[in-house]
């Protein structure tokens, strides 16, 4: 399908802005558009997440303008991170004001359409005014989720959802926090004046049959798959630090790995280094800020405050950063402007999260993304060697839902 189902200020927008539809949303539209179930699983920086999103900014366009949008949430976007919220409330800012400037040049009526992120980084005071006037868009977190859920003003927001958006549902899918979402899921379908029209969206999803049957959960109504894989093209390399690899990293090597990943930095514009704890980012940063400049780098994880993170990100988009050194905070979808490389110290222990990360990188239709994994010890060696193996051949983790949790019911 292409834009012809959308209205003219949506379609006409989005050609002007993005061209043609990418395969994902050329074959998720008619799905979504029925009102029907449906799982999007496509390569990262293809489109999935504003596949879902046109969808409901045209219905929500084509209502207002038959009659005044009245002040009830429609649509619940679920990202398993803070960050990833807070990016895709900043991104549906631009649909929103290219869609309203195309209804002024058509002599049409503005639809006002409002958003809203509930997390725990969300104030008092915008918790309030979303409870007085609610918004048409929300985007939480299962957490948050589960908060409106317990609250009375935050069942009255959520009876009138129509459409809950689950982004990264592969980061719900085995573990205990993904039962608690689910456990919410069914909970709001319960409260909703309709049936509630679930979409999920995944880079890295495996065995895809599994994931639709977690996403619908109690609903029987049959789920629209559209699989266009994981496969995407990358140049991925090992690297290793000049001094053999021991059991345990000595104190020199590290210094190695420093000035390696400062040779890295310096010759692209923009790096994203990953790390696997929150007390090695501080560190990476420390040791990179000293060789390259205390104004280049700064370290992004889920200690710091809400005013450092934001600001973190806004700096790298603006091209004001060379290096940001992150954990998993920066991992899943977050468009944190153009990436040249990422760097990944250490092993992702899974096919996923190495793809995730690197995917962060080239993350737009065309281009290619562009990585480096550095082992740290001999067995780390190992297991780098393997992850570099695994993606070159396709291949992805499998991931195993945990049955019957019930100490999260």
């Amino acid at each position: 399908m292409g834009l012809q189902a959308f209205h003219p200020a949506v379609s006409r927008w989005f050609a002007a802005e993005l061209g043609e539809p990418s395969a994902p949303q050329r074959d998720g539209w008619p799905a979504i558009l029925r009102g029907e179930h449906a799982l999007i699983a496509a390569p990262t920086g293809s489109g999935k997440t504003l596949a879902a999103f046109l969808c409901a900014i045209d219905s929500l366009v084509k209502e207002g303008l038959e009659s005044a949008l009245p002040d009830e949430t429609r649509v619940l976007y679920i990202s398993p991170l803070k960050a990833l919220g807070n990016d895709i409330e900043k991104n549906l800012a631009a649909p929103l004001l290219g869609v309203a400037r195309e209804l002024a040049t058509m002599g049409l009526p503005c639809v006002p359409i409002r958003t809203f992120v509930r997390s725990g980084d969300t104030s008092a005071r915008e918790r309030s005014q979303a409870q007085k006037r609610p918004p048409h868009i929300v985007v939480t977190t299962p957490e948050s989720l589960y908060l409106l859920l317990t609250s009375e003003s935050g069942r009255r927001m959520l009876r009138t959802v129509r459409t809950v958006i689950i982004d990264e549902i592969h980061a719900f899918f085995s573990d205990r926090r993904g039962a608690h979402l689910a456990l919410s899921i069914e909970r709001l379908a319960a409260l909703t004046q309709r049936p509630l029209q679930r979409i999920g969206l995944s880079a890295t999803q495996r065995p895809i049959e599994e994931v639709a049957r977690f996403l619908l959960g109690s609903e029987s109504t049959p789920c629209v798959v559209v699989d266009h894989g994981h496969r995407r093209d990358l140049r991925l390399l090992l690297e290793l630090p000049r001094s053999p690899l021991e059991a345990v990293m000595a104190h020199e090597v590290w210094d190695e790995i420093y000035d390696r990943l400062a040779e890295l930095i310096s010759a692209h514009r923009t790096t994203l280094v990953f790390v696997n704890t929150r007390r090695l980012a501080e560190r990476v940063s420390k040791h990179l800020a000293d060789r390259l400049g205390a104004d280049l780098v700064t370290a992004h994880h889920g200690s710091l405050s809400r005013e450092h993170r934001h600001r973190a990100e806004a700096r790298l988009k603006a091209g004001e950063l060379r290096v940001l050194v992150a954990t998993a905070s920066l991992e899943l979808g977050i468009d944190i402007g153009s990436v040249e490389l990422v760097c990944q110290i250490g092993s992702t222990r899974s096919i996923a999260s190495l793809l995730q990360r690197i995917g962060r990188s080239g993350h737009r239709l065309g281009a290619t993304p562009k990585g480096r994994l550095f082992a740290l010890t001999r067995d780390q060696l190992v297991e780098c060697a393997a992850l570099v193996r695994a993606v070159g051949k396709g291949h992805l983790d499998e991931i195993k839902l945990r049955d019957w949790p019930l100490d999260i019911l």
